[in-house]
């Protein structure tokens, strides 16, 4: 699953494919949001790694299904 994450005054945007599931994602989102002052958000991509987002600085969230890349030619 992709995730896309905006964070306050940087240009780009944070995106991984993680592991987790959407209602993961959600609750792990929703938790640091709750708590903001002290915890980050801490997630986990599809190779192990953590991404860690102070939650103060979330500007938007995006949780979605991967859409691959069409490749070749399609029919017109």
């Amino acid at each position: 699953m992709e995730v896309k994450i905006g964070v306050q005054h940087a240009p780009r945007e944070i995106v991984f494919e993680s592991k987790q599931s959407p209602e993961e994602v959600e609750k792990a989102v929703t938790a640091a949001l709750a708590d903001s002052g002290s915890k980050p958000l801490a997630l986990e991509d599809e190779h192990g790694r953590k991404v860690l987002v102070p939650a103060d600085r979330l500007a938007y969230v995006e949780i979605g299904e991967h859409s691959g890349r069409k490749v070749g030619f399609g029919t017109i």
